[in-house]
């Protein structure tokens, strides 16, 4: 312990940092300037006292020159005044500078991706898939009060360059870095984190899945208890994806296939699922849990007193089952398929 300190303090003194060294001079200014404004003023004016001196010394580097005290006598003048006024000037202009360029340097290194976040309950994204994507999810999440504007997000990506100014104004954070390494997941701190998306990088690349089944394992290897979604392109990549652990799944081209089948059969479904799933506009579906064992029917009737339609009922395993008979019962820990024009907690 002693020869750390000894080496700390070694250090210390030899090579000082830069903000300690302007630090010190500032103290010794200050102290110059109000122990000699006291020395020569004091004589001459008995009711002066050292917050006066300092005042008149902070005022004076400041340049602010209230007037309230000033030196009358030769020495005040030229041996205290003149003084702090050429050296304390130029380094409080100095410190000055010193703290705007910190300010620009972190912002610099926020933009690039290079700062380290201390989060926590926030949302990581990973992969920057466009900018539109991105826009498009955060609006649809700010919607919805479970994430709201307040949630902080944090984008993680490897080739991204600088943050875009629209997520700046966003207040989203960047990380750069490889997401499937432990250094890049602890910047963005993601063991602290609520939810985690992962999106596939290129579309039209079906390769990209073989990236996120790497961050998923990444990911669930360090932190289980974050909630991750992730996208896929090829259907046969969820079964990966599930065996890495992943929470949810969303394959896009399986509901392209959906999406063009149900066109096709029934003309302006589409426009009936974007209302259904935009929270923007028109009424959601949503999946609200169910806190006591009931029958379907009774469970319907407490929902349409809230001004929700029941549709059906996601079980425990996974199953759903979608317009059941009305005395199927439905347990504890199930959740009822809704439309409604808000999220209900409980039912």
């Amino acid at each position: 312990m002693y020869q750390v300190l000894h080496y700390f303090m070694k250090t210390m003194l030899r090579n000082p940092p830069e903000y300690l060294r302007v630090l010190v001079l500032m103290l010794a200014v200050l102290l110059y300037g109000t122990t000699g404004f006291l020395y020569f003023e004091l004589p001459g004016n008995p009711d002066l006292g050292w917050g006066d001196g300092l005042w008149y010394t902070i005022v004076t580097i400041a340049t602010v020159g209230y007037g309230d005290f000033f030196p009358k006598s030769f020495g005040g003048r030229f041996l205290v005044g003149w003084p702090i006024m050429v050296f304390g000037i130029g380094l409080l202009g100095y410190a000055l500078s010193m703290v705007a360029a910190a300010l620009v340097t972190s912002k610099t290194k926020e933009i690039k991706g290079m700062s380290t976040f201390k989060l926590s309950d926030h949302l990581v994204i990973f992969n920057f898939a466009g900018l539109a994507k991105v826009e498009r999810i955060l609006q649809e999440l700010a919607l919805d009060r479970a994430v709201g504007n307040s949630m902080p997000v944090v984008l993680v990506d490897e080739q991204l360059d600088e943050l875009p100014a629209e997520l700046q104004k966003r207040g989203v954070r960047y990380v750069r870095g490889n997401p499937t390494r432990d250094e890049t997941l602890q910047r963005a701190a993601i063991d602290q984190a609520l939810h985690a998306v992962i999106l596939t990088r290129d579309p039209t690349d079906p390769a990209s899945d073989n990236l996120n089944v790497t961050i998923a394992l990444a990911i669930e290897g360090r932190c289980k208890q974050v909630n991750t979604v992730v996208e896929c392109i090829d259907p046969a990549s969820e079964e990966l994806l599930r065996k890495a652990g992943c929470d949810r799944i969303v394959c896009t081209s399986r509901f392209d296939a959906h999406f063009l089948s149900q066109e096709l059969l029934n003309p302006g479904v589409q426009e009936v699922l974007g209302d259904l799933l935009s929270n923007g506009q028109g009424q959601q579906i949503y999946l609200v849990p169910v806190s006591d064992t009931g029958s379907f029917e009774g469970l319907a009737a407490r929902c349409r007193q809230q001004g929700h339609l029941a549709l059906g009922i996601s079980c425990t395993d996974g199953k759903v089952r979608m317009n059941p008979p009305g005395a199927e019962q439905v347990t504890a820990g199930c959740r009822l398929v809704t439309i409604g024009p808000s999220r209900l907690d409980v039912v």
